[in-house]
């Protein structure tokens, strides 16, 4: 975390609000997902981070399933966290912020007790996730029409 900006749990409608603005900017409008692939019930039980500038400026967001609502991205391992939709605005990339809210799901996810992270990274994505300890697995598969790569980290 730098002075240009600060990581924290989303909490309450405001937080939660800015994090779906960021996905909307970067996911919907920037990558061309469909808004109905976006936005899911995991939303709801899912803990979110947001990066914001020092005038409250959103910058970032991510998120983690746990428990029940990962095991069907992580092999059925209810120990396993799933770090998702994590989106940086096209002004803060290169910045850090990523790195720095991938270390916060991370957290979050220690703080759960659980033993590992798991995510699925956009094949072009796969060099960011890999310098931050993640190992990719298994085959290529589309999501969202896009390719991407299960990767792992043990916390």
């Amino acid at each position: 975390m730098s002075a240009a900006h600060a990581v924290r749990e989303a909490v309450g409608h405001e937080d939660r609000e800015a994090c779906f603005a960021v996905r909307r900017e970067v996911f919907v409008e920037e990558q061309g997902v469909p808004r109905e692939l976006e936005y899911d019930t995991y939303d709801e039980t899912a803990v979110h981070v947001l990066a914001v500038r020092a005038d409250g400026v959103p910058l970032g967001t991510g998120r983690l399933l746990h428990g029940a609502d990962a095991t069907g991205r992580t092999g059925a391992d209810a120990s396993v966290g799933s770090l998702g939709r994590l989106a940086v605005t096209k002004a803060a990339r290169g910045l850090g912020v990523g790195a720095a809210l991938v270390r916060a799901v991370e957290d979050v996810a220690r703080e759960r007790g659980l033993s590992a992270v798991d995510l699925h990274a956009q094949t072009h994505a796969l060099g960011f996730y890999e310098r931050l300890g993640y190992v990719a697995y298994g085959p290529e598969f589309p999501d969202a029409g896009m390719p991407h790569r299960a990767m792992r980290k043990a916390l």
